[in-house]
């Protein structure tokens, strides 16, 4: 039974996908098959996506990725005290700025375990990725490493805090008496490995929306159709 109801999916799945397989610009690409699609949907949205968070002041001027304060360092839910004490003039700014770059020092360490992962990703049901949300591709990405990229992560932020460039994170860490560094590198850590997601999923959406700007005759193909 359970091998009738296998047979069945796999079926489904080819008859679903059958249209992709016939298009002209499919038929002109060897071995084609729908997950190679999937992972240079990937691929490209990584690409994209890292390519800005790397630059000096990626992290920080991204609208998906960018790191707030957290409340350690007079962020949302700082104390009273804290915030008067680090919040003062362009302190916060040149705080953010400084946590921003933590980011990318561990962003560096991140792209090429997520390259890795997308080369040897497994794809249970690439229709379902194909034709599923501006996201699906990359949610599928997230689930598949886990937090994996959090702990590759945690040596350069932490690295990056301890940079005290202009002497900010130390003046900040002096004034936060009592802070818990490895919790601050923690919190920094989760909050960009979210960043890095959100900066790929960005890419994929707009990739899916326009995938003849690719000029990748493949994404064009499977999902122009899927559109």
């Amino acid at each position: 039974m359970t091998t009738l109801l296998a047979d069945r999916r796999t079926l489904l799945s080819g008859l679903a996908l059958a249209p992709l397989l016939t298009l002209p610009g499919c038929a002109s690409l060897p071995g084609f098959s729908p997950t190679d699609a999937i992972r240079e949907l990937l691929s490209l949205s990584s690409q994209r996506a890292f390519a800005l968070l790397l630059q000096p002041n990626g992290f920080y001027d991204s609208q998906v990725a960018r790191i707030d304060l957290p409340p350690e360092l007079g962020g949302a839910g700082a104390s009273s005290i804290v915030a008067r004490v680090l919040l003062t003039g362009a302190f916060k700014t040149r705080l953010t700025k400084q946590v921003n770059s933590a980011a990318r020092e561990g962003a560096e360490r991140a792209a090429p375990l997520a390259a890795d992962a997308i080369r040897n990703i497994s794809i249970a049901d690439a229709a379902a990725i194909v034709r599923g949300g501006p996201n699906a591709a990359t949610d599928l990405l997230e689930r598949s490493m886990g937090r994996s990229l959090v702990g590759a992560m945690f040596p350069g932020i932490d690295q990056g805090l301890r940079l005290a460039d202009n002497a900010v994170v130390t003046e900040a860490l002096r004034a936060a008496t009592g802070i818990d560094f490895r919790g601050l590198v923690q919190d920094v850590s989760d909050r960009t490995h979210d960043g890095i997601y959100r900066a790929i999923g960005k890419e994929e959406a707009a990739i899916r929306a326009n995938p003849r700007e690719t000029g990748s005759p493949l994404l064009t193909a499977v999902f122009g159709l899927a559109r």
